[in-house]
Parts: C-alpha cells; structure tokens; sequence
C-alpha cells in the first residue's frame, strides 16, 4: 500500500503496459494477472490508461474495461488511471468513469490537441476537477508541447485543482522551484532515468514504466532513494539505467514491452501506429535487459 492511505498517489506506481493478443486485442485476463504481480512484487499500485498502456489507441469500451480489470485485481485505492483526452468533457467523464469504477485518484494531461495558454489549461483541470477525484497533473511537454512550468503548476495546486505532479520535463532543477512555490504539491518522478534526482530532491511517488519488467528491483531502487540510502540506491541505478533510459525515448512502448518478454513475462505486441522496435533497436533492448538478468536484478528472489 502507499505510504499515505489520504494520498493514494504516493509510492511506486506502475504505468502499465497492456497485454495485446497476435491480433491485437486486449488480453484481460493476463492484464489482471500483470496487475496484481506488480503489487506482490512490491509496487504500491498502478497507472492504467497511460501512453504506456497505449491508450490513444483503444475504443471507449477497451478503456473502461482497463480500469475496470485493474480495480478488480488489486482494488481501486490502488488505481490511479490516466483520464487524458482531447476534450475537456471527455477527460471529465473518464474521470467520473474512474470514480464509479473504485478508484481514489487520476492522472490529467494538459490540453493535448494544441499548444494551450495558462488560461485554457486551468480551465481544462478545473472542469476535470469537478469529477471528485482528486487530480494529478502529468507535465509532459516533450509529447504535448504544453509545459506545466512551475509557476502554473503553482496556480492549479492555489486554486484546488491538482494535488501532485507526475513530472516527466527530465529539468530535475524544477523539483525545488515547485517545492518553493507549492510546498503542498506532491513531486512524482514521471521518467525513469531521473528518479534518483527526484527522490533526492524530495519526491513522494515515482510513476514508473520500467517495473513492468523488474518489479521488485525498481522497488528496491525507489525505497532505497526515498529513504536516502545513496549506499544502496546510487549502484543499483547504475546497473538499471541502461534500461531506465529507454523510458524517455520515442520507443519506450516497445522497449518496456521487449523487456518483458525478455525476463519471462508477457509484452507482446503494439498497436499502429506504433511499428516493432528497428533490428539495431531491439537489439540494444535485448542486450541491456540480458545483462541486468545476467549481474541478479531478475530472479534470485528479485524478479
């Protein structure tokens, strides 16, 4: 469970991948079994419906279904589903949908269909706030070109529209403008190969692809680094980076997919427009999930 009951976004949560069958539909059975392996596995929850979990490509019902499928599996404290979209309506319904479903909190993109100004993104959290749930904010300007800059971060947290952020701008110098600014808003690390300067820097969660293959290496990893144990955590991100790096490139979908048939488990295919990780790719993939497999951080009572 998270380290705060009141705080359901706290912790290591997954941002999981979703198993496709060879024809591409979804698997909900092997979906709700990756589920509550994470969470034997020593993650505190998990994000469906993330860009991880491909969810620009699946239908309403696909969609629901997700959510539906993960509360079932370790119950909706545990859930937190993104409920990005590109209208302001619809990401509010996503978010009553999560409310009906069990969950205790969602995560938000900000407007995702153009470059919004300050004056629309606040508009599209507060008409999401009005689902009841309490919002996350995501900060991705890499993929949405909208830059949840600090000082607005600060004004959604003022006004009772957000009460953390998953930051995934990689500009880790943020963490302490943000505490500066809105010392009540929770930091979450968004990419994987900056979580050690996060959980320095004093961030309550770490909303994670990488675990979908290495559980219980990356909860090592992140109760070490929020706990402060440079001595433990600063070898292990080492041995984990070559890996934790695919998580901000343009493939992450499909590198976290191949790392996980690779350790055992079930990846699977994507969906288009994604396409197969290239030959060179995919052997880049294969070879730094070898060797983290080859120096114990899967199996020997990790993975």
């Amino acid at each position: 469970m998270s380290d705060a009951p009141n705080r359901p976004w706290r912790g290591l949560l997954v941002a999981t991948a979703l198993p496709l069958r060879a024809d591409l539909s979804i698997d909900y059975d092997r979906y709700a079994e990756h589920c509550a392996w994470l969470v034997a596995g020593g993650c505190d929850g998990v994000v469906p419906n993330g860009s991880l979990g491909e969810y620009q490509v699946l239908g309403p019902e696909e969609r629901a279904r997700v959510v539906e499928t993960a509360v079932a599996a370790v119950g909706g404290e545990r859930v937190m589903p993104g409920v990005a979209a590109y209208g302001s309506a619809e990401a509010r319904r996503w978010a009553e949908q999560a409310g009906e479903a069990g969950c205790a909190s969602v995560m938000l993109l900000p407007p995702n269909a153009y470059r919004a100004d300050d004056r629309s993104v606040l508009a599209h959290y507060a008409e999401v706030a009005k689902a009841g749930l309490p919002v996350v904010a995501y900060n991705n300007p890499v993929d949405t070109k909208v830059d949840l800059v600090p000082e607005l971060l600060a004004r959604l947290h003022g006004e009772g529209l957000v009460h953390a952020v998953k930051e995934f701008s990689g500009d880790v110098r943020r963490a302490y403008r943000i505490a500066e600014l809105a010392p009540g808003l929770d930091l979450l690390a968004g990419a994987d190969d900056v979580l050690l300067e996060l959980a320095v820097a004093g961030a309550k969660g770490w909303v994670a692809g990488y675990p979908n293959a290495l559980p219980h290496a990356s909860a090592e990893l992140y109760r070490a680094a929020t706990a402060g144990d440079l001595g433990t955590a600063l070898p292990l991100y080492r041995l984990l980076h070559p890996l934790l790096r695919w998580d901000s490139r343009v493939e992450f979908v499909q590198a976290i997919k191949l790392s996980m048939d690779v350790v055992g488990r079930y990846g699977g295919p994507v969906r288009p427009p994604r396409v197969p990780l290239s030959p060179e790719r995919e052997a880049a993939v294969r070879a730094a999930t070898e060797k983290a497999m080859a120096v114990g951080l899967v199996g020997h009572g990790r993975d």
